[in-house]
């Protein structure tokens, strides 16, 4: 770099850093500042002419006699701007990879611990799903308000989500049913909803469960001998079908109990005469209720049957209302 010399057919070739290799001869600059020179001169634009990485070496050779290496720097950071205003063509990085993670598990008791950790967008969208599903349920017209804590309100609004989610028709595995539920109990224990059944080969449900699992959802009657054995199994059948579905839409425009802001995609196909029981699957035995009141129903003291109209009412515990009149939700519709 200090020195010429010479090319393979003997002519000659200067020194790459003539102003360099003259302070050096004086002894002014020693080795680690020729080869900072070098490194700066190698990080010059490769469109720099001739004369600017001439004048640049002369500067930086001129500079290195009193200067040490952050004046050489600072003198490095100058020439580029003068010599490559615009600097390097910006290059987009190999976008990472989103860091989300969701850990599963089933618990001794029955119950499943659902943890993880999701990114920054993901969180957020996550955040504002549950939010939207986790308001709190107005007050009703007894004055009952919701009395859930946030954290079961998530819960809920987490059942929502996937409720949704598997009702979709292109949902891999479910095909847009709510349930598949395999009946592992006798016709009698599911009548009188004493008994267990299995989820769909997850775990154990009560037959009262079931009950309600089996308003709307695949179901898959399983005939067990006394001694557990399967003796027939039946064939899977679709109790509700899509048009009676649309019709339901159409007819209740959301969750049927009074007072109920639900909206249909949120709300399950309720028969009020069970089928367990004998009850058919026409519009004139099936309402459309929420995940909440659908348990209140199977579960609680209302009771619910269809008016002489063709539309769902619904009848409270004489503890609400002594004459239990009957009720209706106005609504949804205008």
């Amino acid at each position: 770099a200090l020195n010429p010399s010479r090319a393979l057919d003997g002519t000659e070739v200067p020194a790459a850093l003539p102003a360099t290799a003259a302070a050096a001869a004086e002894g002014l600059v020693g080795d680690e500042r020729i080869d900072q020179i070098l490194e700066i001169l190698k990080r010059l634009p490769a469109d720099t002419s001739t004369e600017d990485r001439e004048n640049a070496e002369k500067i930086l050779a001129t500079l290195a006699r009193d200067a040490g290496p952050r004046q050489l720097a600072d003198a490095e950071a100058n020439l580029l701007a003068l010599l490559d205003p615009d600097g390097n063509e910006p290059k987009d990085p190999e976008p990472k990879e989103p860091r989300r993670e969701i850990t599963l598990e089933r618990r001794k008791d029955g119950f499943w611990k659902l943890t993880g950790l999701l990114d920054d967008e993901t969180g957020a969208r996550t955040a504002a799903a549950l939010e939207a599903y986790a308001q709190p349920r107005p007050v009703d017209e007894f004055g009952q308000a919701d009395l859930r804590m946030k954290c079961e309100r998530m819960g809920d609004a987490w059942v929502d989500l996937l409720d949704l989610a598997i009702a979709c028709p292109d949902q891999p595995g479910t095909s847009g049913y709510r349930t598949l539920v395999n009946v592992t109990i006798g016709l009698d224990e599911l009548k009188s909803g004493l008994g267990t059944a299995c989820l769909d080969f997850v775990g154990t449900m009560t037959a009262r469960e079931a009950r309600l699992a089996a308003c709307d959802c695949l179901m898959l009657p399983v005939v067990l001998s006394a001694a557990g054995e399967p003796l027939d199994v039946g064939r899977l059948r679709r109790f509700v079908t899509p048009g009676q579905r649309r019709a339901l839409n159409i007819r209740d425009g959301g969750c049927a109990f009074p007072g109920c802001h639900r909206k249909p995609k949120n709300c399950h196909a309720h028969h009020i005469h069970h089928w367990a029981d004998g009850g058919p699957t026409d519009l004139r035995n099936l309402v459309l209720l929420c995940g909440f009141h659908h348990r209140l129903i199977h579960h609680g003291d209302w009771e619910v049957r269809m008016a002489a109209d063709g539309l769902p009412e619904f009848i409270p515990p004489q503890y609400r209302d002594p004459l239990r009149q009957p009720r209706r939700n106005t609504l949804h519709h205008v």
